[in-house]
């Protein structure tokens, strides 16, 4: 006969191993899904604990990592059904069906490309990666390698993410606008912090029932507001402004 188990049985209590840098200082405008935006940069910076080169031997035999975090910028309480962004926020479905970042135990699994490992930093090692969904100072809980022969199932079912093609979103960015955002960003790599920018904003960050036209968004990125407006699926830049 089995045994009637108790929560209580199996609580942990879990710590940081490291916290993510990222271009974004707040949740609006990231990424719903790690790898969308395939050439967003981040930082994995480990806690002093763990600022320990041994503890990454044999990382640089890996292209990605699965990153365990913790949805830190989230109030309010989960529900056990939700309404996906994907399904565009009319339909619900189960919150253990969905990726919602409200979830009984508040964490999240994303899957990153290691850009780099540099040991000889004042916080090294710290990991640089690609194409993550987390936002300036998320706590990481736990760090692993992906595994292409276990983690990989290129013909699965996805359920209701099947039902809806995702298109990207055409973005106007006048070059005048986009001039004043590389002298902010990045005047050193004006190609990549262009590039991350269209590539997030063609996700269309806003929220899916929102359908006003004239309504200007704010999203910050890289230390500048970027404001915007979304209309017919096109995302128009409208004004950067220094954050």
């Amino acid at each position: 006969m089995s045994r009637n188990f108790k929560p209580e049985d199996f609580s942990v209590t879990v710590s940081p191993v490291a916290y993510f840098r990222s271009p974004f200082p707040s949740k609006f405008g990231v990424p719903r899904q790690s790898g969308v935006v395939s050439n967003l940069p981040g930082e994995v910076v480990f806690v002093p604990e763990f600022r320990r080169q041994e503890a990454l031997n044999g990382l640089e035999g890996f292209d990605f990592l699965w990153l365990i975090w913790g949805f830190s910028g989230n109030a309010g309480n989960w529900k056990m059904t939700v309404r996906p962004p994907r399904l565009g926020g009319n339909r619900s479905v189960g919150v253990f069906a969905s990726r919602s970042p409200f979830r009984p135990n508040g964490l999240g699994l994303s899957s990153v490309r290691i850009s780099s490992v540099e040991l000889d930093v004042p916080e090294g090692p710290v990991i640089k990666v690609l194409g993550a969904d987390l936002m300036d100072g998320t706590p990481i809980y736990d760090i692993k390698p992906y595994v292409r022969y276990t983690d990989s199932h290129p013909e699965a079912v996805s359920g209701f993410t099947d039902e809806q093609e995702w298109n990207e979103a055409e973005v106007v960015f006048p070059e005048r606008l986009r001039e004043m955002f590389v002298r902010i960003a990045s005047p050193e790599r004006p190609d990549l912090a262009v590039e991350t920018l269209v590539g997030t904003l063609a996700q269309r960050p806003v929220p899916q029932y929102q359908h006003d036209a004239e309504k200007i968004y704010g999203m910050p990125f890289m230390g500048c507001d970027i404001r915007f407006r979304v209309a017919s699926g096109i995302v128009e830049v409208v004004d950067i402004v220094r954050s």
